[in-house]
């Protein structure tokens, strides 16, 4: 009896995407509400916020600060959970409205708009832990990225590209690692954030595929529905775009070969998405979620790049 009542909470509470449902089926009800609120069932969101961290810090040479590392990690996923929460607040209404999302805590009512600020300020608690970790340039960079993400939730509403405005937020820990390291060689910061920004339109473009049909019919824009019939080739586009400011990047750091070979391996990945993808999205989650991998695979090219003649 108790098996089929934890599936018949799984079938109502968790969304398609999740990846950890017997897990988060485990939780008694009011804590698996709030952690399906975090998307702590979805770990690939905060994989995805910790790799441009990690990478600002491997190419600045900072190959030996596992510590901060881990704590940028600790902060991905506390301060990635918040985001999801002051999205869901801002966008109960619409979310009532998509199928995938209809079931989201706040959208269905389980959880309270009052309840879910409570847990958008603990999570935050967790992240201000994190921010003292930092010297106080890197605290100000961090800080600077507030606008951003308060904006982000409105950017459907108002533009075709709301992908653009999450890469600008979802890879400013590019940022962050590398000021936290060093305040120099900025030109070849500009350039990692820029092709950070461009792998995030791809990648969330394709994720976007899955709600074409529903963001058609609740008035909700995204770079999927503006690219019509030719969403694969602009993921392909967006994608190239990004490893060509990579290599420009690890060219302008070290002039080496070698740290261009080192983009090889992810190149190759990302390649294989573009062709992968199906205009239909059916396979539009696992692309997606492969980015996990990519973001490791940079991870390791920031490292031989921030480390190569050394």
């Amino acid at each position: 009896m108790t098996r089929c009542y934890l599936d018949k909470m799984e079938a109502k509470e968790i969304v398609p995407d999740s990846e950890h449902r017997g897990l988060v089926a485990l939780l008694p009800a009011r804590a698996r509400d709030f952690a399906l609120l975090a998307r702590f069932d979805r770990p690939i969101g905060w994989w995805l916020l910790f790799w441009p961290c990690a990478w600002g810090v491997l190419l600045a040479g900072g190959e030996q600060r596992w510590g901060l590392i881990a704590w940028l990690l600790l902060g991905s996923i506390a301060m990635r959970g918040a985001g999801c929460v002051y999205n869901d607040v801002v966008d109960a209404d619409l979310d009532r409205q998509v199928a995938r999302t209809a079931s989201r805590p706040v959208a269905s009512g389980r959880v309270g708009k009052r309840a879910a600020w409570a847990w958008l300020l603990l999570l935050c608690c967790i992240g201000l832990v994190v921010l003292l970790q930092l010297r106080w340039q890197a605290q100000l960079v961090s800080l600077a990225s507030i606008a951003l993400v308060a904006a982000y939730p409105f950017m459907k509403r108002i533009t075709w590209w709301p992908q653009a405005w999450l890469g600008l937020v979802f890879t400013w820990g590019a940022l962050v690692g590398w000021i936290e390291l060093r305040g120099d060689a900025l030109p070849v910061l500009a350039l990692l954030y820029a092709g950070s920004i461009c792998w995030v339109i791809g990648y969330d473009t394709i994720y976007a595929m899955q709600d074409r049909e529903d963001d058609a019919l609740v008035g909700v824009r995204s770079s999927a529905l503006r690219l019509g019939n030719r969403v694969v080739r602009g993921v392909g586009v967006f994608y190239g775009a990004a490893l060509g400011f990579w290599a420009l990047a690890f060219w302008l750091l070290r002039g080496e070969w070698l740290a261009l070979a080192a983009l090889v391996p992810v190149a190759l990945h990302l390649l294989w998405q573009a062709f992968a993808l199906r205009e239909d999205g059916e396979n539009a989650l696992a692309l997606f979620r492969s980015n996990r991998f990519a973001g490791l695979l940079m991870a390791l090219a920031c490292w031989v790049a921030g480390n190569a003649g050394l």
